[in-house]
């Protein structure tokens, strides 16, 4: 039995990891200071009596005793990261900081929640890992975008410098149950939208294009990457490389909601990407692993977690 860290453990994706390790027999320690995470989302973890929570906020140091930690906490939608830009970035750097020192001081495995907003609004399609990127440095996305590049280069260097044991995975457009339902993805705008027939809000033209992995398939790549051997350091792509446009997924969520809603066009959000899919031609090599869960499959059972919410 491990003793795993998960900080953001009450978020959308942590929530998930942490239910993943605890039926794989591992003791779960959940840190997160609930900006973006719910009590509801972990509260069925608690009969077990391997996982417990901490209110905690990584931007403060953190003195456990722990053989592997993912750090997943950072606001992650474009409404909860843009509210306080500063405290983004904090959380991103500061963060990193202070889990690599508990990481090394420990001499614990570390993974970083990464993501696809490293490659901006990406001149190269699919994003492979050696793409250097297009963002930009100086507009409202910067605090996350430049938070968390600045994020795997502290990884690296500690890497580097420390000879720490290091995991870094790049995560594209996720989606399932337990994600916010006021969050401003496009997942859970249009499913709220539809589900209470009301317009269904498609920023431009709609042309723009997303890739959407289920839930369950990210939490079994991060768990790959985290497994594999040392040498394997990333950073890896874990996504669906089956790429939607925006507008097509608007039509799609209507139909399997049997909705009312009409689609309406607004402005584009400023430095909102065109193109995003990623090339996982190294998780498929490094990790033997790829999504199987079909988009229609997957955006069922989100349909059904909402309904509930509703």
């Amino acid at each position: 039995m491990k003793k795993i860290l998960v900080t953001g453990g009450a978020g959308f994706i942590g929530s998930h990891l942490c239910k993943k390790l605890l039926d794989e027999g591992n003791d779960v320690l959940c840190i997160d200071n609930y900006f973006t995470g719910t009590k509801e989302n972990i509260s069925g973890l608690f009969k077990n009596t391997y996982f417990e929570a901490i209110r905690h906020d990584i931007c403060f140091p953190l003195y456990v005793e722990v053989d592997e930690i993912y750090n997943l906490a950072c606001p992650a939608s474009p409404i909860h990261y843009q509210h306080d830009p500063v405290q983004t970035t904090k959380t991103t750097v500061h963060g990193a900081i202070n889990m690599l020192g508990l990481a090394k001081r420990i001499n614990a495995r570390i993974l970083q929640a990464s993501t696809s907003e490293v490659y901006g609004d990406p001149d190269v399609h699919p994003q492979v890992e050696s793409y250097w990127g297009n963002v930009n440095p100086i507009g409202p996305r910067s605090c996350y975008d430049e938070g968390k590049r600045c994020a795997e280069t502290l990884f690296f260097d500690y890497n580097r410098q420390h000879n720490l044991d290091i995991k870094v995975v790049r995560i594209f457009n996720t989606y399932g149950p337990n994600m916010h339902p006021n969050d401003g993805r496009v997942v859970s705008n249009f499913i709220m939208q539809a589900l209470t027939n009301k317009d269904i809000t498609v920023y431009g033209n709609g042309e723009q294009t997303r890739s959407f992995c289920y839930i369950d398939d990210l939490v079994n790549g991060m768990m790959k990457m985290m497994s594999s051997e040392k040498a394997i350091t990333g950073p890896i792509n874990l996504g669906n490389p089956v790429e939607f446009k925006i507008i097509e997924l608007a039509q799609m969520i209507i139909k399997l909601t049997n909705s009312k809603s009409k689609i309406i066009n607004k402005g584009l959000p400023i430095d909102d990407p065109v193109r995003r899919r990623p090339d996982i031609s190294k998780a498929k090599n490094d990790l033997d692993w790829e999504p199987n869960i079909d988009v229609i499959d997957g955006l069922k059972e989100t349909i059904v977690y909402f309904k509930k919410q509703l």
